[in-house]
């Protein structure tokens, strides 16, 4: 495995990263309670700060770290926020439908193969986010 392979995989789930914080941002415009309004905002910066330990580890690869969610997740984006719902509970279940999909099991099939100890780790610490944001986010629905 080179550099460039690990560099590429990690790119992939930075602009994943960068997905999440755009729609933890049309949550946070959407939800009217400000608890729930909270709740977004710091799972937000949660993920911030996942993609800015991305960035760095990229770069101390040698490599260029994504700036943006890249083209097909800039569509993505304007689809969820056209689509996202009104009511509380079902925008609750959109942000546990995405952070399960996109968060978890898309991440943990991205970086199965090609990457060093170090990156993985990383990763993992990723998609650990996303699950401990879902046990939270299942507990606001109960």
């Amino acid at each position: 495995m080179t550099n460039e392979t690990i560099i590429e995989e990690l790119n992939t789930l930075l602009r994943g990263t960068y997905m999440g914080i755009r729609s933890f941002e049309h949550y946070i415009q959407k939800a009217e309670e400000n608890e729930l309004k909270k709740v977004f905002q710091s799972m937000q910066q949660e993920v911030k700060q996942n993609s800015q330990r991305l960035a760095e580890r990229i770069q101390n690869l040698g490599g260029v770290p994504a700036d943006d969610e890249g083209f097909s997740g800039s569509i993505h984006s304007f689809m969820h926020k056209a689509m996202l719902p009104d009511d509380t509970k079902e925008m609750i279940e959109d942000a546990l439908k995405g952070l399960d999909h996109y968060g978890v099991q898309y991440s943990e099939k991205l970086v199965r193969g090609d990457l060093d100890p170090e990156s993985r780790q990383l990763a993992e610490k990723v998609i650990d986010t996303s699950r401990k944001q879902i046990e939270q986010l299942q507990h606001l629905l109960h």
